[in-house]
């Protein structure tokens, strides 16, 4: 079930890039919501996919801890 998760969040976040805020909101929950090792996972995905979009960079404060 917690990959499902992980999947769903790659997913959202996918459909909302076009809003900064909107990125910044659901990335947030799944900062909250994913296990430590997704979380690792994540921070790798948002590394090549906001290669592309530079201007959601400004969102990953919220996966620093």
């Amino acid at each position: 079930m917690p990959r499902a998760m992980y999947e769903y969040t790659k997913m959202v976040l996918q459909k909302v890039s076009f809003d900064t805020v909107l990125f910044c909101k659901e990335l947030e929950k799944a900062a909250s919501r994913l296990l430590p090792y997704e979380l690792d996972e994540l921070r790798l995905w948002l590394q090549q996919f906001i290669h592309e979009k530079p201007e959601l960079s400004q969102c990953l404060i919220y996966l620093k801890s």
